[in-house]
């Protein structure tokens, strides 16, 4: 297996943790981001001399590209993006304040771009280079209570494919993964909630609530058997431009691909009724 150097954002915890554990375990040098000292040297003397820190909040836009610079000088390059950082927010989309959409946004999806427009200009030069962005189910199945977080991952599944296509020429890969349920912190320190306020939802949404509260820490997915499957696609010549993992993920994708199917079949005279004719 080649040697090659990761970036990984988020590496503190986690499934970035997972990620960063998996390439250094098969060979690999990682760079990371994290938020806290604390963070870095943990990191950093786990990791060994192939691991390395740098801290960095995302959403610090105008911060991404100095600290990216130091990356690709100390690295020589990097090979691999793993666009982990993020979070998510759960609450009624009536009931969410919209600063929250836009921290949201913010972190998931535009310091998602800021890091990529950093690291591009490398790989394009090089002509090599494979990205790899966190997405989710919630990505492709929207569900309700996580209105701000399946749109931003929404966006994350839709850049990932334009982008996909304007680096083809350049043997630059894109790799949306859309993750189920893993036993991360996602539903607990990672998850922001929005405070209850209208009764009207109580019966929809409060069993949402808390049957996630109960679910956090005991999810069927394996943040190590994801990292292996993420070393498996940096492998391939062919890697996929959407990769679904987690059982729940794929069941759910499915159905709502043959719900949207038949809505398309059911409404297709309506669709084609709209073109002009002579």
């Amino acid at each position: 297996m080649k040697q090659r150097n990761f970036l990984i954002t988020g590496v503190g915890q986690g499934l970035g943790r997972a990620f960063a554990d998996a390439a250094l375990s098969a060979g690999h040098r990682v760079f990371g981001t994290v938020r806290t000292e604390r963070d870095r040297g943990d990191f950093e003397r786990q990791g060994g001399d192939r691991a390395r820190a740098w801290l960095l909040d995302v959403s610090n836009h105008e911060a991404v590209p100095s600290v990216i610079a130091a990356i690709e000088r100390e690295s020589g390059g990097i090979d691999v993006l793993i666009n982990n950082a993020g979070y998510g927010h759960e609450g009624v989309l009536e009931e969410s304040p919209l600063e929250e959409m836009q921290r949201q946004f913010d972190v998931n999806v535009f310091g998602l771009v800021a890091v990529t427009k950093a690291v591009l200009p490398g790989m394009r030069t090089r002509r090599r280079g494979h990205i790899i962005n966190l997405s989710s189910m919630a990505g492709l199945v929207a569900m309700p209570g996580v209105a701000y977080y399946s749109a931003s991952k929404f966006a994350v599944e839709a850049i990932s494919e334009s982008l996909s296509q304007e680096l083809a020429g350049f043997n630059i890969h894109v790799t949306a993964l859309a993750l189920g349920s893993f036993r991360t912190n996602w539903a607990g320190s990672s998850l922001l909630r929005s405070e209850r306020s209208i009764p009207d939802y109580d019966a929809m949404f409060d069993p949402i609530r808390e049957a996630r509260m109960k679910k956090s820490g005991h999810q069927i997915g394996d943040p190590a058997k994801a990292a292996r499957a993420v070393l498996r696609i940096v492998e391939s010549t062919a890697p996929p431009l959407h990769l679904v993992l987690g059982a729940d993920a794929l069941r759910l994708v499915r159905d709502r691909i043959d719900r949207f199917s038949d809505e398309l079949d059911v409404w297709e005279e309506v669709s084609l009724s709209t073109e002009r004719t002579e």
